[in-house]
């Protein structure tokens, strides 16, 4: 029989509170079929048609509450890309792409973007939507499209006079209420720790004795939570584009302060490297750090400019593009184009002889939280989902008022002009109201020592989790390496090669890389 991946009695509660009992519970191995059509016709053109069909997919059952886990269940959709060589198999990769509330689903069906071949060869590499998110009975808080679109109407992702900042409060508490309603039962059992023990519950429906994951970005708080409930069921664990556990889960609000801060970095690395380039490489270059100062004042002073194509374009849509931009350089080098030519609109005079054709329109970060603003018929079902709240604002704490909000927001944006502001229009003004209290989850330690070190890999100018998190992530947990890119954009790996090979070598051999290690990335902005 297979031992239970829900022997909980040694683990203590985040919250101190009542912790699950020890209960035997056999976990049935993954029932590998036929992918959906769908799911298969959302696949990139990159996934070759003989990759497509070997890939499967299976549904796995965990419980909502892992504390009564002869209770209520939920589905797990899982998709397997098998490895090349079965015979020699090591195991199986699990992959998390981040979010929280990225649907995971297709990675393994892509792996070969993060993965040299030699990695899989010898693995199954399973990509999976977390609990509530897309095929994991999604955590929705509407019934209708329309519903969503009420609410996001006046909820402005840059809040800035009274009016804007009275009418986001009011339409993001009403965005809660609409959770309390709807959102069902998952609503109670979206933490971190949750999403861990259905990994271990996955982990064990395949037959692993021990774990294989690699996570990015909000990935890696999974990684790094499994790593501590879970130490010696911890075979090979790579995070890329770390989170500061300790931080994030004990002051949502000084974390999300340091993650506006880590923006700032990258964008005033991403300027000077502008200059230093010149406008041959970067069209945005000549004195950049004041031409966007400058775009910035004349925005929030005169409103949005119009655009040779007729749109408007505004502050916030200066500074979500710029934050969304920064996660990638081939983001950064559309960024630039874009900058140039809201600059040539404002300044008239100094764009005759700039070509606007190369503007790409992109959407803001996280589409105002994963919240979708579409153009739809009435009585439109919902089809997003609403996880990422769920999960941040069952993880991260905060002051349950945002009666303070404004006062908060201006001392952010001092500190961090460009995106302050704009970060505290996310979680600091939605999770005070958010309608669960004492949540279970997991807050620690983090210092448990695994076999094997976990890889921590860390950009230098990763914008949405700076580096320095990566620094705390590798020293914070008890046995941990860290391995650095000088490079920009959020996460790695696949795009550079000195780091790829280093992960390639400890996934098959479990030879973990030299803390301190330092590799440059396949491409750098401007050249």
């Amino acid at each position: 029989m297979l031992t239970s991946a829900l022997v909980l009695g040694t683990v203590v509660s985040g919250l101190g509170t009542a912790s699950a009992q020890t209960e035997a519970s056999a976990v049935r191995p993954a029932a590998w079929g036929q992918c959906a059509a769908d799911v298969l016709a959302g696949l990139p053109a990159s996934v070759t048609p003989e990759e497509r069909a070997r890939l499967t997919c299976a549904t796995q059952e965990v419980p909502v509450d892992h504390s009564r886990p002869r209770g209520e269940k939920t589905g797990i959709a899982m998709m397997k890309r098998p490895a090349n060589d079965p015979a020699h198999k090591i195991g199986t990769i699990f992959l998390n792409p981040g979010g929280p509330g990225g649907s995971g689903l297709i990675r393994g069906a892509v792996s070969k973007n993060y993965f040299q071949p030699q990695v899989l060869d010898r693995f199954d590499v399973v990509g999976f939507d977390p609990r509530g998110v897309a095929r994991s009975n999604p955590l929705r808080c509407f019934r209708t499209q329309e519903e969503a679109d009420a609410v996001n109407e006046g909820w402005y992702s840059l809040p800035i006079t009274k009016a804007e900042i009275g009418s986001s409060l009011k339409q993001s508490k009403a965005y809660t209420d609409y959770c309390k309603i709807n959102a069902g039962p998952l609503l109670n059992h979206m933490s971190t720790e949750a999403v861990v023990r259905d990994l271990d519950i996955m982990r064990e429906s395949v037959g692993d004795k021990q774990l294989n994951f690699v996570g990015f970005s909000y990935g890696t708080l999974i990684g790094s939570t499994y790593a501590n409930i879970f130490p010696q069921k911890s075979r090979a664990i790579v995070i890329d584009g770390n989170v500061d556990p300790q931080l994030r889960l004990t002051n949502g609000a000084e974390y999300d302060r340091q993650r506006a801060q880590g923006f700032e970095i990258a964008l005033d690395a991403m300027l000077k490297r502008c200059d230093a380039a010149g406008a041959a490489k970067c069209a945005f270059a000549g004195n950049a750090r004041q031409k966007f100062e400058d775009m910035k004042a004349a925005l929030r002073k005169n409103g949005p400019v119009t655009m040779p194509d007729g749109k408007k374009i505004g502050l916030a849509d200066v500074v979500g593009n710029t934050a969304g931009e920064l996660y990638s350089v081939a983001g950064i080098n559309r960024l630039v184009t874009y900058l140039q030519a809201v600059h040539n609109a404002l300044n008239p005079s100094a764009a005759a002889a700039f070509s606007t054709q190369s503007v790409v329109d992109t959407p803001v970060l996280n589409n105002n939280g994963g919240r979708f603003d579409e153009d739809v018929l009435p009585e439109t079902p919902y089809t997003a989902d609403d996880s990422y709240y769920a999960v941040n604002c069952t993880d991260k704490p905060f002051v349950r008022t945002n009666r303070f909000w404004e006062q908060t927001a201006n001392k952010w944006e001092k500190e961090s002009p460009t995106f302050g502001r704009y970060q505290a229009a996310s979680d600091l003004m939605t999770c005070p109201t958010w309608p669960t209290r004492n949540p279970d989850r997991w807050i620690g330690p983090w210092n448990r020592k695994t076999p094997n070190p976990v890889v921590v890999v860390g950009n230098y100018y990763d914008p949405a989790t700076q580096y320095l998190f990566a620094q705390r992530m590798s020293k914070e947990l008890g046995n941990a390496r860290l391995i650095s890119v000088d490079s920009f954009g959020h996460c790695i790996l696949g795009r550079a090669a000195g780091a790829d090979a280093a992960v390639a070598k400890y996934l098959l051999n479990l030879e973990a890389p030299v803390s301190g290690s330092v590799y440059q990335p396949n491409v750098q902005p401007f050249a």
